[in-house]
């Protein structure tokens, strides 16, 4: 019964790294023997997505490899094994599997300290990102690539694809009143680069605190490129966040996100549909997606639904409201869908405007997740998507061109 065991793992392994189209970063830096890494000690920033197409963790793969010796461990929001629940405390600790030591870099420390780095020679950084600015994974490589930096300590990332392709850039840059960890740098809401092309453009174009730069290296892909979604690149999904279950929930984070951050309506967290969903107890389901498939928005469609909430907004109560459907990722205005729906709430219902019946106390995240005050100053005039889309998509095509010498691939 083992024996069968062992080989239907075997089996199942093998038949997920067949499906493989692209190769992750850890994948080639095994292939080649590990080199940039040889006779170092190592310290890994990573979380569960740090895995190769048979889903061996990279903190393994490192411990592992021979000629390197994993010194230490850093973890992000989440946690390196994934144990740690969103927006929750990571304590330093032990890794069981490994006995190498885990320090926090999520929290009231993002950035590690010297005395965290003072065992290593060298830190490599293997973390599926979404490729939305407000989810802080590339925060916290930020961070670390400062420390690294200041302290003359070598940086590897270790690059994965972005789920929402290489050309799809939506929002303006961070602007100077709204920098935070969930807009550290100033790039679009939806910048259109994997993890080490971020990495590249933040260090060359002298993004770090003071100019600095690291030294830095990004172990590519292979088989990737820029018209590829997860779903192509045939590699497993690992959820990079307990709300992030599948490569198509990586769509939809732009699409509501930012509304959820106001308490304003329900956004499918809480029920099966995280990211996917825009409901409340006051809303005509019916109503609210005539009027929104009306608008014609390329690349979307709506649906009515009615849900009962497992957690948080609206929990046991009945809501209604629209799922919305991503028909076309690349024609669809991901991040202005969520504009539109407040947009059609606010005309339907000039009781529930959306700035006046959210948690007021959750604007000025509102303000830091869309990276500028300007968008709730001009949208809360009149609650029109005019209002604001030029503003919105002002910098886009600016960024796509500077940050195009930075791409690692076509």
């Amino acid at each position: 019964m083992k024996l069968n065991r062992l080989i239907a793992a075997i089996a199942a392994t093998a038949a997920i790294t067949a499906a493989a189209q692209v190769k992750p970063g850890v994948e080639v830096l095994r292939d080649g023997g590990f080199a940039p890494l040889q006779g170092k000690r190592v310290g890994l920033i990573t979380n569960p997505t740090g895995v190769d197409n048979s889903l061996r963790s990279t903190i393994d793969i490192l411990h592992e490899a021979p000629g390197v010796t994993l010194a230490g461990l850093y973890a992000p929001e989440h946690g390196v094994r994934g144990d740690v629940h969103a927006g929750d405390h990571v304590a330093t600790t032990t890794d069981p599997a490994t006995g190498v030591t885990v320090h926090t870099v999520y929290g009231s420390k993002t950035k590690p300290t010297p005395e965290q780095l003072k065992d290593i020679d060298v830190l490599v950084y293997d973390i599926q990102d979404i490729g939305c600015r407000s989810f802080t994974f590339i925060s916290t490589m930020g961070k670390a690539m400062e420390a690294c930096a200041e302290l003359g300590i070598p940086f590897v990332v270790l690059d994965r694809p972005n789920p929402l392709g290489g050309n799809k850039v939506e929002g303006c840059l961070v602007e100077d009143s709204c920098y935070s960890f969930v807009s550290q740098f100033p790039i679009p809401y939806v910048y259109g680069l994997t993890p080490g092309e971020v990495a590249r453009y933040i260090n060359e174009e002298g993004l770090l605190p003071g100019g600095l730069r690291c030294d830095l290296t990004v172990v590519p892909m292979e088989g990737w490129s820029r018209d590829m979604d997860f779903r192509a690149t045939g590699m497993p999904w690992v959820l990079p966040s307990p709300h992030i279950p599948t490569p198509e929930t990586a769509l939809y984070y732009p699409a509501s996100g930012i509304l959820g951050e106001i308490g304003y309506m329900n956004i499918g967290v809480g029920y099966t549909e995280p990211f996917k969903l825009f409901c409340a107890s006051w809303v005509d389901a019916d109503a609210l997606a005539a009027r929104l498939n009306d608008l014609g928005l390329p690349g979307l469609l709506f649906r009515p639904i009615h849900i009962k909430p497992f957690y948080s907004f609206g929990k046991g109560e009945h809501l209604a409201g629209v799922e919305m459907y991503v028909t076309d990722a690349a024609a669809a205005p991901l991040s202005l869908t969520q504009f539109y729906v407040m947009q059609e709430l606010a005309a339907m219902y000039p009781d529930h405007k959306p700035f006046e019946t959210c948690d007021r106390g959750r604007l000025s995240m509102f303000d830091k997740v869309t990276g500028s005050k300007n968008i709730r100053r001009l949208f809360g005039r009149r609650y029109r998507v005019d209002d604001i889309a030029p503003y919105w998509d002002k910098d886009a095509a600016a960024f796509k061109e500077k940050s195009s010498k930075y791409y690692l691939y076509k």
